[in-house]
């Protein structure tokens, strides 16, 4: 019985001394409770909006501060015709706008009843329901808080209208999502073990001694795999497109420039991912664990980032899978150009730019 019991408290040692099983046992587990504890979520939060106010009398300035005065919404736009609100919704500045009718409180008083159309980005209908049913709560609040006034009750008419996708089709996100996922964790696993297969096998000493220049030997280990991740984007954009009936409203030839690029950079940051580890077991438990948990939660391909807590909405800007869905729902679904998505492509260029440098640098500390 001592030499089992001695037996235990040597594991115990061995677990204590080893850092990586410490961080796999309690490291693990804390972070993935606290990223779906907060990220996980059907409530809205801060949705930023835009007002189209026709009338600009009391009680629509009433009914704007009560929405601007709630936690779920956010006014950073005053639109000043509806030539306007697809500007807005392309530059995806906003999520919704409300429109006030042209004598709002006349028709109110005379009517008893007036209307606010909510034109909502049905990009991500999920969002977009839940934006024009927390509209609805509020206008109605307001509704019952005026008719106790009154004998004759007032009646504000919420008329909900989608753009982009006015049948709610749920496969218009996830067709966007799950390409980013796929393209994302398949790139960057392939690559993660790249140069660590190198090292097992024994042939990183014919790398060592190569005349090869440590960005030729990157450069080297990325191309094969651009090559096999485009064919692998084709075939998920062909499904989406016969299979599912998405929806290609803008250029072709921008979205595989697109794809070409942030197939780039999640190649890249495998290839670092793979400069920094010792084995292939250890690169892709990397992959894994710290592509696959951020990709799917705080990209905003199934949970909206902006209702997350400020410290997830900053982490998710390190995230290129969210940059790369703002990309692909502007092309595919709201037909927008170039002049729409300069910043998130701009984004991925310097991320695909940082990790290719650091992926050298590290290569460089090796050869040393």
């Amino acid at each position: 019985m001592k030499r089992f019991i001695g037996f235990i408290k040597k594991e115990f040692y061995h677990i204590f001394r080893d850092r990586r099983s410490l961080f796999i046992l309690f490291g693990m587990p804390i972070a993935q409770i606290m990223l779906f504890g907060f990220a996980i979520t059907n409530e809205i939060n801060n949705v930023n909006i835009a007002i189209l106010d026709h009338s600009k009398d009391e009680t629509t300035k009433e009914i704007i501060h009560k929405i601007a005065s709630s936690k779920y919404f956010t006014i950073t736009a005053s639109i000043l015709n509806e030539t306007e609100i697809e500007t807005a919704f392309k530059k995806g500045h906003v999520k919704a706008v409300l429109i006030f009718e042209k004598d709002f409180s006349k028709n109110l008083g005379k009517e008893n009843n007036a209307t606010v159309q909510v034109i909502a980005d049905a990009t991500d209908p999920n969002t977009a329901n839940t934006i024009s049913n927390y509209v609805s709560a509020i206008l109605q609040n307001y509704q019952q808080q005026i008719n106790v006034a009154v004998k004759t009750s007032y009646q504000i008419i919420p008329k909900t209208r989608m753009v982009f996708n006015p049948e709610l089709k749920s496969v218009f996100m996830f067709v966007p999502g799950v390409m980013t996922i796929i393209l994302m964790l398949v790139s960057a696993m392939m690559t993660s073990i790249s140069i660590t297969r190198e090292k097992e096998l024994g042939t990183m000493e014919i790398l060592l001694v190569s005349p090869l220049k440590p960005f030729q030997v990157i450069i080297g280990k990325v191309v094969p795999y651009i090559f096999l991740s485009i064919i692998n984007a084709i075939v998920i954009v062909l499904l989406g497109i016969f299979v599912f009936n998405m929806p290609v409203q803008g250029s072709y030839f921008l979205l595989a420039a697109e794809s070409v690029l942030f197939i780039i950079t999640s190649l890249s940051l495998g290839i670092l991912i793979s400069t920094i580890s010792a084995s292939q077991q250890t690169a892709m438990m990397i992959s894994l664990m710290a592509l696959m948990l951020p990709t799917i939660l705080l990209s905003g391909f199934i949970f909206p980032v902006s209702s997350m807590p400020l410290p997830l909405q900053i982490i998710s800007n390190i995230v290129p899978a969210k940059w790369f869905i703002i990309i692909l729902k502007g092309i595919m679904l709201k037909g927008v150009g170039i002049q729409f998505i300069w910043k998130s492509t701009l984004i991925l260029v310097g991320m695909t730019l940082f990790f290719i440098g650091l992926s050298v640098k590290k290569y460089k500390i090796r050869l040393e």
